[in-house]
């Protein structure tokens, strides 16, 4: 099995990759594969509303959209990490995720577990976890959650080291996520049936 752990922090190893490395470790020592997909510092457009994405599964912007895309046919669940800028996840991220989920086949994610971690040096972290839930829930993605919203705190990765209870809410999480990663193939196994699916409505609110 395998985690994908986002980045979404234009600091390849700051306050939001310390976080990240707190779930790898204890996802390793729960049995659990991760791999951290880096963002970095390269522009990312957001949607463009072209529609040529409809039927491809993939964006017609070839950027690191299209290689998490491909990337995350093969995971088995997700942790998106960003920083708060402005009580709200990292532009770049956003950007990221509103081209990832709505170019993207919905297969890939259906029913696969998603976390959100959040990194800050005060505030802003809960309006941010709020946002970043939110692709989860319309994407029928269950949110694997810890003892506490899952923040750590911080200006550098050195005072996010010594957050002890954020870094023990990134262990809580890893370990819940391995916990329903190990329930969903034991199901599998046994046969438990995915639930029944309904062809989708799509109702607007001017008649």
């Amino acid at each position: 099995m395998n985690v994908m752990l986002v980045n979404g922090s234009p600091h390849k190893e700051g306050c939001t990759y310390t976080a990240l490395m707190e779930i790898h470790k204890t996802l390793a020592a729960e049995g659990i594969a991760s791999q951290v997909f880096q963002l970095g510092v390269q522009p990312i457009s957001g949607c463009i509303a072209c529609g040529r994405c409809a039927g491809k599964g993939e964006c017609a912007i070839d950027d690191a959209v299209n290689r998490f895309i491909r990337l995350a046919k093969e995971a088995d669940g997700f942790i998106f990490g960003s920083p708060v800028h402005y009580a709200a996840a990292s532009g770049s991220l956003t950007a990221f995720m509103d081209r990832a989920f709505f170019a993207a086949d919905k297969s890939i994610y259906y029913l696969k577990p998603a976390a959100c971690i959040l990194s800050a040096r005060r505030a802003g972290t809960t309006a941010a976890f709020d946002q970043l839930n939110k692709y989860f829930t319309i994407n029928q993605m269950p949110v694997i959650s810890s003892r506490y919203w899952n923040m750590v705190h911080g200006s550098n990765k050195e005072q996010v080291g010594k957050d002890l209870e954020g870094l023990q809410t990134m262990r809580i999480l890893a370990r819940n996520m391995a916990w329903f990663l190990r329930c969903k193939e034991a199901g599998a196994k046994a046969g438990v049936p995915l639930p029944q699916q309904e062809t989708p409505i799509f109702t607007n609110f001017i008649r």
